[in-house]
């Protein structure tokens, strides 16, 4: 390969490494936003009370308040993060804000202090509160924050009074400890993602002795209602309101079956979605994959089926496996009945558009939506709304599985008005980007998604 083509292939690379990390930076974590906001609630608490400590009660060598009221500034945004993670500039404030707060903010007071106990502890507490945070995004703070702090410590201070403390800092015996710190506790995560995948395992244990339990009863009853509407069609002398009344309730007990099979499926495959998403993934066709998600659904009847339409733009294919995709779509599609039925009016539209640069299918529903409060709560393992209405593993399965795929999901939805299930897909191999019609870069909504 001649340089100029791996130096190409490099760059391209990279962009594709940058663009997943923004997608998946964009995506309202809900583990993220909780520690956002805790840690702004403690640093707005925290940096004034912390200025009188150290200023008034146990005073240090050099304090600063423009810094702290600078830091107190920052915190602002972080503390409304459950409502602001879906803007555009959240994933860039996230960066800025703990790389002022922590790594740049306890640095520089570290080395303004000269290295004292104080404020060696600090920045030791403030290291390990910021790798608690992903590890690439809490390297890259801490990065940035400490080149930042050393490089004005230097033009402010040090540049002005070249007495060799700069070096002597440098040099400070606290390096190896905080390095330990990082690795303590970049291991310790890597422990509890390890707990929790054998958790999964167990969990996969036993959903496998269930669903194997659950199963032969839903049969038999599937099995003996079909009879029962066999004889019912044969039986002499039945009133006719007696006999369509009875077929009725056969019908609903065929459903129910129907969707407690689906439930099993859908539990077995989130319990067991780590180990199924290494498999090797084949080439799909996303119109054949929702025409047979369409043809398995259990739809209560011919009605509840006419308020689904299916719009192909541009078919697209994707890298996936076919029993995930179809649990996604099912989830999905129930989903979206089921808030028509909250709401008791609306219709459902599944939009294929693969004609744009990433490849999309859109779920709309104009159900009962979703309130925004509980929006970024929605992919959260064992969160329901309303509660008491499903699992709580249905949206959570459906990310965690389209996160490995390299696909984005968004939830966009008004309260009363609609709700609209966004995924975008990577192309299975490279190709030169199009450029999208006008009209569906629009803001406004719901008309950009249709």
């Amino acid at each position: 390969m001649s340089r100029t083509k791996y130096i190409s292939a490099l760059r391209r690379g990279l962009a594709h490494a940058a663009a997943g990390w923004r997608r998946e930076q964009a995506q309202p974590h809900d583990a993220v936003v909780k520690r956002i906001a805790q840690l702004s609630w403690i640093a707005l608490v925290g940096m004034p009370l912390y200025y009188v400590v150290w200023h008034d009660w146990f005073p240090q060598p050099y304090e600063n308040l423009w810094l702290r009221l600078g830091g107190m500034a920052a915190c602002l945004p972080g503390i409304c993060a459950a409502r602001l993670a879906r803007q555009r500039w959240f994933p860039l404030y996230q960066v800025a804000g703990l790389t002022y707060i922590l790594p740049f903010f306890f640095t520089y007071m570290y080395l303004m202090n000269g290295a004292n106990t104080v404020w060696s502890e600090s920045l030791l507490i403030a290291v390990i509160l910021l790798f608690h945070f992903d590890f690439a995004l809490a390297l890259l703070s801490y990065v940035i924050g400490t080149t930042l702090a050393y490089a004005l410590y230097y033009e402010l201070h040090y540049a002005q009074h070249p007495d060799g403390n700069l070096v002597q800092l440098l040099m400070q015996g606290q390096w190896p400890i905080y390095l330990f710190a990082i690795l303590a506790v970049s291991l310790a995560k890597v422990g509890r993602g390890m707990l929790e995948s054998e958790r999964l395992a167990g969990m996969a244990a036993a959903m496998g002795t269930v669903s194997h339990e659950l199963r032969t009863p839903l049969l038999s009853i599937g099995a003996n209602s079909r009879g029962m509407k066999r004889l019912l069609q044969q039986a002499p002398g039945l009133q006719q309101q007696d006999r369509v009344a009875m077929e009725k309730a056969l019908a609903r007990v065929e459903i129910e079956v129907r969707h407690m099979n689906n439930a099993i499926d859908l539990l077995l495959l989130s319990s067991t979605a780590g180990q199924r998403k290494t498999r090797q993934r084949e080439l799909l066709s996303m119109e054949t994959m929702v025409k047979s998600m369409l043809e398995r659904y259990p739809f209560a009847n011919q009605g509840q089926a006419d308020l689904v339409a299916v719009t192909v733009r541009a078919d697209f294919p994707f890298l996936g496996q076919a029993d995930l995709c179809s649990m996604i779509l099912l989830n999905l599609l129930r989903n979206a009945l089921s808030a028509l039925q909250r709401a008791g009016k609306g219709r459902i539209r599944i939009l294929i558009d693969g004609a744009r640069t990433r490849p999309r299918l859109l779920f709309i529903d104009t159900g009962s939506g979703i309130d925004q409060a509980h929006q970024p709560h929605i992919f959260r393992r064992f969160y329901t709304h309303p509660q008491h209405s499903g699992t709580g593993i249905g949206l959570s399965f459906c990310k965690e599985v389209l996160d490995a795929w390299d696909v984005t999901i968004r939830c966009v939805s008004r309260f009363q008005r609609y709700t609209i299930f966004a995924l975008e897909f990577p192309r299975p191999a490279p190709e030169p980007a199009a450029p999208e019609p006008a009209a569906s870069e629009s803001d406004g909504l719901p008309d950009r998604w249709t």
